[in-house]
């Protein structure tokens, strides 16, 4: 394991079938977010996944410890961080089911073959990123709409997805407007919305939501989701998602 690793790296223990991912902190470290889109997702037999804007490689190393059949394609546009996450493929034996491309993600049509993918995901930047001073950051890409924004995100993965395929999205509630807007511009239409707060008395910091590809009109409301109980502990849902032994190491969220 130690040989994949470089300056400032570590090897974190993702406590699902034995799956491990390579992280450098001064970057960024996937965080609870992208543990419940994972979770979020719905994945069929053999479903072929694209995650748009994968960082770390965590949601396509997720979803493969979820499903033993599925290939899943991660892009990244910071060339070091796909070359990073292309490592912790290798370190988790799976080239065969993933594979991480260093690319732009509006360009993701251009070279993957569209209206063909069952499940696009996304965990994209939350924060609008005019006035930045260093647009060039490593956490500042992953936090702020600088290379993409949330009409690039939905706009290619309507063009990825087959008829009736799912976007799995997970984002900050203040863009709900905005999300669903686009949704329905690209032909998305949203049918499942679960809001996430981080304690019982909090208003939603996070939400998922689910849509689909030339699909009539129906968006369904889940139940919400508690971070921590009044305790400050993880709720028994969390629990459940993470798993006994939960990792909480590096745990952030995007912004």
């Amino acid at each position: 394991m130690e040989e994949l690793l470089k300056e400032n790296e570590r090897i974190d223990d993702l406590q699902i079938n034995d799956l491990k991912l390579i992280q450098n902190p001064q970057w960024f470290c996937f965080g609870i977010d992208a543990v419940l889109l994972a979770n979020f997702v719905t994945l069929k037999k053999n479903a072929r996944v694209v995650d748009l804007g994968t960082g770390t490689g965590i949601i396509p190393i997720l979803l493969a410890g979820k499903s033993e059949s599925s290939h899943v394609t991660g892009i990244e546009i910071q060339e070091e961080v796909a070359e990073m996450a292309q490592r912790s493929v290798k370190l988790n034996g799976l080239e065969c089911r993933i594979d991480i491309l260093p690319m732009d993600l509006k360009e993701a049509p251009q070279v993957l073959p569209v209206n063909s993918f069952d499940v696009v995901t996304s965990n994209p930047p939350y924060m609008h990123g005019q006035g930045l001073k260093n647009q060039e950051d490593k956490k500042t890409i992953s936090r702020h709409e600088v290379k993409c924004n949330l009409e690039d995100v939905i706009r290619t993965a309507s063009k990825l997805l087959k008829q009736h395929g799912k976007l799995f999205l997970i984002h900050r509630p203040q863009r709900i407007v905005d999300i669903l807007v686009f949704c329905r511009q690209y032909k998305l239409e949203p049918k499942q919305l679960r809001l996430i707060h981080s304690t019982y008395d909090k208003k939603p910091n996070l939400m998922l939501l689910e849509a689909k590809k030339d699909a009539n009109p129906e968006l369904k409301f889940l139940d919400p989701l508690y971070v921590y109980d009044q305790e400050g502990k993880y709720t028994s849902e969390i629990h459940e998602i993470y798993g006994k032994n939960h990792i909480e190491k590096g745990a952030n969220t995007n912004g």
